[in-house]
Order: C-alpha cells, then sequence, then structure tokens
C-alpha cells in the first residue's frame, strides 16, 4: 500500500523578485524549503505523492517577471505534474496519474458551453492552491480531473509530467483554431519548450506543412525531425525579412500565400509581431505564449483579411487521455525533450531557466 506523510515537503515562493522604482535596484526573489501539514481530504478529492513536477516559462514569469498570480506568497509554484495516488478515494489509490494543469469547477456557464479550459474558478496549482503545488513532495487535488497512465512502458513517470501543459496546450491550440487535416501551419517558437510539442502535434493531426520559426539552428534542424517541413531562422533579420523568407518557401514549393494557420509560442514582442506579419486571407492566428509587451497593429487588415486572432488556455482535462495517448504510441515523442534533475537543484534550475530557455525541459524529481 503507497505511503501516506505525515507531513508534506516543499518549495516554496517565499518572495518574488520585484523592483525598486526609486533605486531602480532589482530586488531577488526567494525559495526556501517548508514543511507544511497534510491537509483533510474533502469528498472527491485525492493526495498524489509527486513523481516529477516540469519547470514551465510561466513558473518563471510568476518568480522573476512579476506577472500576477492568485495566491500570495508563500506560494507552493509548479503545474506540470505526475505521480501516484497515496490517499483519498479508493478507487484511485496507487495509481499512476497526470494532474491537469487548470481544473475547472464544472458548474460555471464557461464549463457547461465547452469553454472549462478558461472557467474563472478553475483551480491551477503554483497559482490558485497557494502552499500545494508541484513543487513538493505530495499535493491534494480533486480526483474528477486526473489522466490515470497505463502502459506507459520504458517511459519513466516522472517524464509524463510535461504531459499537463507542454504536450496538452498545444492540442487546445489546435482545437481552437479548429485544425483539420491537410491544413498548412506556422509555428514561431517551434524550438522552445511548448513550440516543440505544437510542430509534432499538429503534425500528427495530419498537417500538410508546418513551417517553424526560431533562433537555434540547431534546435531548428531537430524540429525538421519532429513535426516541421521547413524552417526559418529569424536570428538578426527583421519581420518584413521573415515574412519574405516564409513567401520564399510557399513560392519555391507551391503552397498558398493564405489560409495558414499561425501559432505564437514565444510571447514575445517580435514573435508577435511575425505572426501579425504573416496573417493573410482566411487565416487564423492563435496567441499560445504570455507577454507582458504591446505590440501596434492596423486591426483593419483582419476585417479586410476576413481572419481570425484567438487565444487559447491550458487544455481542457476531457483532452488529456487523448494526448496522453499520443505521446505513448510515439506520435508525439518527448523523451529527446526531457531532462531530469533533483528537487533540491530548484534555486540554480531557475536562475540557468530564467537566463537561457534549455535545450529540454527540466523536470524536478523529489528528494527530500
Amino acid at each position: 500500500m503507497p505511503t501516506v506523510p505525515k507531513k508534506i515537503q516543499t518549495w516554496q515562493m517565499v518572495q518574488p523578485t520585484t523592483f525598486n522604482k526609486e533605486t531602480k535596484e532589482k530586488i531577488p526573489g526567494k525559495l526556501a524549503k517548508a514543511e507544511i501539514s497534510v491537509p483533510e481530504l474533502k469528498s472527491g478529492e485525492v493526495l498524489v505523492e509527486v513523481a516529477g513536477c516540469g519547470v514551465c516559462h510561466t513558473d518563471l514569469g510568476y518568480f522573476y517577471d512579476g506577472v500576477p498570480t492568485i495566491s500570495k506568497p508563500p506560494l507552493t509554484l509548479g503545474h506540470e505534474i505526475s505521480g501516484i495516488v497515496v490517499a483519498g478515494e479508493e478507487a484511485w489509490i496507487g495509481k499512476e496519474v497526470i494532474i491537469p494543469a487548470v481544473m475547472p469547477c464544472r458548474k460555471c456557464i464557461l464549463c457547461k458551453t465547452g469553454r472549462g479550459n478558461r472557467c474563472l474558478a478553475q483551480k491551477m496549482p503554483g497559482n490558485s492552491l497557494g502552499i500545494y503545488g508541484g513543487f513538493s513532495s505530495h499535493i491534494p487535488v480533486p480526483s474528477i480531473d486526473l489522466c490515470e497512465v497505463r502502459n506507459r512502458g520504458k517511459i519513466p513517470l516522472e517524464h509524463l509530467a510535461v504531459v499537463a501543459d507542454a504536450a496538452t496546450t498545444p492540442y487546445q491550440a489546435a482545437k481552437r483554431a479548429a485544425f483539420q487535416p491537410g491544413d498548412n501551419a506556422v509555428v514561431i517558437g517551434i524550438t522552445g519548450g511548448v513550440g516543440q510539442y505544437v510542430g509534432q502535434t499538429l503534425k500528427a493531426l495530419g498537417a500538410n506543412c508546418v513551417v517553424g520559426i526560431a533562433r537555434n539552428q540547431e534546435r531548428l534542424e531537430r524540429a525538421l525531425k519532429y513535426g516541421a517541413d521547413f524552417v526559418i531562422n529569424s536570428t538578426d533579420k527583421d519581420v518584413k525579412a521573415v515574412s519574405d523568407d516564409f513567401k520564399g518557401i510557399c513560392k519555391k514549393n507551391g503552397l498558398p500565400g493564405f489560409g495558414w494557420k499561425i501559432f505564437e509560442v514565444t510571447g514575445s514582442k517580435t514573435g508577435q509581431e511575425v505572426a501579425l506579419s504573416l496573417l493573410s486571407f482566411i487565416g487564423k492566428l492563435v496567441v499560445v505564449g504570455f507577454g507582458m509587451a504591446k505590440v501596434d497593429y492596423m486591426f483593419g487588415r483582419v476585417m479586410a483579411f476576413d481572419a481570425d486572432v484567438l487565444g487559447t488556455w491550458g487544455c481542457l482535462p476531457e483532452y488529456y487521455p487523448i494526448v496522453l495517448d499520443m505521446v505513448l504510441k510515439k506520435k508525439i515523442d518527448i523523451e529527446p525533450f526531457v531532462q531530469t534533475r533533483p528537487m533540491s537543484t530548484i534555486v540554480e534550475t531557475f536562475a540557468e531557466a530564467h537566463k537561457a530557455a534549455p535545450d529540454r525541459r527540466i523536470v524536478l524529481t523529489p528528494d527530500f
């Protein structure tokens, strides 16, 4: 039988990075190890022993960039979680699971009309659950949202933590875009932690052509093996130059200059500007990456193009089994894009990941 802990061990954000407006100095944030009580589980809740928790750009945004969270410090970050149920509903005990990054209330009008991924009362580990988050030994969550892991073969359970955002967000984005087999797509930021799965997901869903845009040539060449048909290195290029490269690919390969579905994953101002420059007749732009920068754009063009600009957030828990099946059947390959480290390295790992996006998604494994 699984062991139920007497206490939960956790790494908490006790202070985010802040800026002194008067001195213009940056005050570094603080992460600290803490021990918290195991809560009394309510009906419909379980306690999950964390196998691994991915380090997401969103976590770094909360810690370094002042992106607001619902809960205030002390806050346990981390929302890409896989693990084993050790307490709560008897039917779940002992099962391996993935915890959805966003868990809807299932009662509001948004949930009842198919938009539960943006439920305003949703629960999100590492944001709205306060001291309970993924960078811990255990976490209490609703059982209704869990995705059971079966027949995972040789894939380590901790690696499957990335399904709980990095690999499912692209699927929700594809649904948002009404993506269909035969569609053509552009992925801006295809080499990033989420972007590398966007390309694979679209190809698995039957994309005719996927064009990937990013700055790291080595990773772009890797993307050609995992979803991309063509790539554009945008290093030292302005928006027009990237747009010209894209038009060149279309002309050379007999691809249309209209109707493309564009996925902007970087969240950067430049990435968004490139995405808007590529938006054309009956096209769709799906904003996947979050950023704080403002972008100027003549939105009358959207009217003239009869185009769509859409946002996307998280992923419905109902889609998790579909994505997990794609991962287990290697339609989406996560193994070349995952690395694990002990959770005790969280301070150094955050600093490293904030300085430069890692080559592979970092999953922290509890070693309290």
